[in-house]
């Protein structure tokens, strides 16, 4: 069945619209359907295409002027995976007049292009005839990376969850079933793997719903006046209980500091993960500098900036623009690969910046600045 009005049999076909036809409304509105970044693809009353735009033509291949005037169902031959013509079975001119649409779905071009479509049927009244179908074309390939994204997720995870959990099940199926063979000191070394297994296990669950929420845009801030040289300089305290000798760190100071509010358990959690990997990858000394900075937001004048450095071997000039991205881990692998992406996102839900660079003493050199962020009440 071809895309059209149902006619009388030895009836005319209808005039074909000249091929610069303006895009129903968009004209009015100011709007070029060329600035969209969805392909546009419109028909008017007798099936015609009256307009084509710009990201339609990248989408398709096929140029604006081949498929202004044509049949919708010659200019956008679509078929579904299976191979049956979509125009065939949706038929939005002479179907049912309570239809208004159809839904975004997978499907082919000529050559096996594949593009997601979704149509609207507009009517000058509901259950009235069809004066236009909008389609909307959108590339597959961002789906393609957010979907490979997820399966590389769900693989880490996987991996990650699989060596803790398989120590938690055979240390603790080992005591239940030889519990009397075993000295107190060999149950204790087996109780604190599993107990630190089971941080492990803990550790990786936050790091995922962190990623949730900040993918999703619903990452919850409890501001609170933060002082940042104290936040600091405990991290290195606890580095130094642990084992660290204290000289290898120093931490400056410029005073005065602007009053802080940002979210102390997010802030704790951006200087736990830059300071370790500073300790863990980088060699020499682990400078933090904490000092004023301008805002990185609009209408205000100050922020607070913390710079992480090391003095190792640094981070590639080639992997600069990927250390913030999902599961990287430089040259030497441990972890999830998440931690910087998380605190990219902690630091941007902020209103701040974070950038990564070279160290005066040749290491890496982390530095992220947050706005005051006063709250209105007592600015």
């Amino acid at each position: 069945m071809s895309v059209g009005t149902s006619r009388a049999p030895g009836a005319s076909e209808p005039e074909r619209p000249p091929a610069a036809r303006p895009a129903g409304d968009l004209a009015g509105l100011g709007i070029d359907p060329d600035d969209l970044p969805d392909g546009l693809v419109v028909a008017d009353e007798h099936g015609y295409v009256v307009c084509f735009n710009a990201a339609a033509e990248r989408i398709t291949a096929v140029p604006a002027a081949e498929a202004l005037g044509q049949r919708l169902d010659k200019a956008l031959p679509l078929e579904d995976l299976e191979g049956r013509r979509w125009w065939q079975l949706t038929d939005p001119y002479s179907g049912l007049a309570i239809r208004v649409g159809q839904p975004e779905r997978n499907l082919l071009l000529p050559g096996g292009r594949e593009v997601l479509a979704s149509a609207r049927y507009v009517r000058s009244e509901p259950t009235g005839p069809v004066r236009r179908v909008v389609v909307s074309l959108r590339d597959t390939e961002a789906r393609r990376r957010t979907e490979r994204s997820h399966a590389e997720l769900i693989a880490t995870v996987a991996h990650e969850l699989r060596s803790p959990l398989t120590s938690v099940k055979g240390f603790t199926a080992t005591l239940l079933a030889k519990w009397t063979r075993f000295t107190d000191d060999q149950k204790r070394l087996m109780l604190e793997t599993v107990d630190a297994d089971a941080d492990r296990v803990t550790r990786l669950i936050a790091e995922l719903l962190d990623i949730s929420r900040i993918d999703s845009g619903r990452l919850e801030l409890r501001r609170q006046p933060v002082d940042m040289g104290a936040a600091v300089g405990r991290h290195i305290q606890a580095y130094v209980a642990a084992g660290q000798p204290a000289d290898r760190f120093l931490l400056r100071i410029e005073q005065p500091l602007p009053a802080l509010w940002a979210d102390p358990d997010k802030v704790d959690q951006v200087l736990s993960n830059l300071i370790e990997n500073a300790v863990r990858h980088g060699e020499g000394t682990v400078t933090i500098d904490v000092t004023p900075a301008r805002s990185p937001r609009e209408g205000e004048d100050t922020g607070t900036s913390v710079i992480v450095s090391d003095e190792g071997t640094g981070i590639p000039e080639e992997s600069m623009n990927r250390v913030f991205t999902r599961f990287w881990r430089g040259s030497k692998r441990g972890g999830t690969g998440l931690g910087l992406y998380i605190v990219k996102g902690i630091v941007e839900a902020h209103g701040g910046v974070i950038t990564v660079g070279r160290a005066p003493g040749g290491g890496a050199e982390f530095r992220f600045t947050l706005p005051v962020a006063v709250p209105a009440c007592l600015a």
